[in-house]
């Protein structure tokens, strides 16, 4: 049995089709035009994540995989946010096509949580949103995170505070409380993700976030928000008049 190079690249040439010089590169360069000429926008998921490949995977034709990675995760964003261990269960998928993918993810994330650090929430409501949807609204697991606000309303930070089940996610009121008061926070929003894909909050998520509000008010500390994520959709706690 042939053994399997740590050259990088390489790992991942399983299951791939080769493809004559001129028929690979001149794909890659075609791709590579209409995306300078259209933007992201020009191009399909699959399309996407080939220009994605092509960092990691030289000399193939990656069209068959990305195909796979859209099939198994069901749109550009939720293969960006899988995890290591489900993008290796993709054939054509190695070590270094999935550090390239999460690479490009970490990135997405870095990009859209600076749209919203040292800003006032109130003026960049969507921009919260959509950070919030891109860090957690795929995950398998829940996650709960939180937004510290200073006394203008601005993000001064966020944090991933704890990670749990496929439905539950554990938070300590104390510790919620104790982490915006070494923050200086005026005020904090809680935002957590249903992998179910149904953001409605259980009788838990109503309980806790009392809990946290009644907490945090004994210190001068203001709950603004309790968000819960879901794929394509979310809910406010204050909106729905829990808070």
């Amino acid at each position: 049995m042939a053994r399997a190079s740590n050259r990088p690249g390489l790992d991942d040439a399983a299951g791939l089709l080769p493809l004559e010089p001129a028929d690979y590169e001149g794909h890659r360069e075609r791709l590579r035009e209409r995306f300078l000429a259209g933007g992201g926008d020009a191009l399909a998921d699959y399309e996407m994540l080939e220009l994605v490949l092509f960092l990691a995977i030289p000399r193939r034709d990656v069209k068959p995989v990305a195909k796979r990675l859209i099939q198994r995760f069901g749109s550009f964003h939720g293969v960006l946010a899988a995890e290591l261990a489900q993008l290796a269960t993709v054939k054509g998928i190695g070590e270094a096509t999935a550090a390239a993918i999460k690479t490009v993810h970490a990135a997405a994330l870095r990009f859209a949580r600076e749209a919203i650090i040292d800003r006032p929430v109130m003026s960049s409501w969507q921009k919260v949103l959509d950070y919030c949807r891109a860090a957690m609204a795929h995950n398998e697991r829940e996650e709960f995170r939180i937004l510290y606000l200073d006394a203008k309303n601005g993000i001064i930070h966020e944090e991933q505070q704890q990670v749990g089940t496929v439905d539950h996610t554990p938070v300590y009121p104390r510790e919620v409380v104790k982490r915006a008061l070494e923050r200086g926070a005026s005020s904090i929003i809680m935002v957590h993700n249903h992998p179910s894909g149904d953001p409605t909050p259980s009788r838990a998520d109503i309980a806790m976030t009392k809990e946290v509000a009644k907490a945090a008010a004994t210190l001068g500390i203001a709950l603004h928000d309790h968000i819960i994520i879901a794929r394509g959709r979310h809910a406010s706690l204050k909106g729905m008049g829990l808070i």
